[in-house]
């Protein structure tokens, strides 16, 4: 899973994607999350750091991670 070449994130959460148009704003957490998935690092070790950082269980990790990750590739963010 990558983020697309044209999409721009900011430290506040704010994204674009400059080869759409597009802009997004997403909180902490989703922030937390595109930066692990710009550098490089697959779900499973999202859903880790994610669960270490947040303090919330494994199960809750996966679900909310998979739902954001759907909403990503909906938006065209994803190759």
């Amino acid at each position: 899973m990558r983020l697309k070449k044209s999409i721009a994130i900011s430290e506040n959460g704010f994204v674009f994607n400059a080869a759409r148009g597009d802009s997004f704003s997403t909180n902490p957490i989703g922030l937390f999350i595109l930066e692990m998935i710009k550098a490089g690092k697959d779900t499973k070790v999202v859903q880790q750091e994610v669960t270490n950082k947040y303090a919330i269980d494994d199960s809750t990790a996966e679900r909310d991670i998979h739902d954001f990750v759907k909403m990503l590739k909906q938006y065209d963010l994803l190759d």
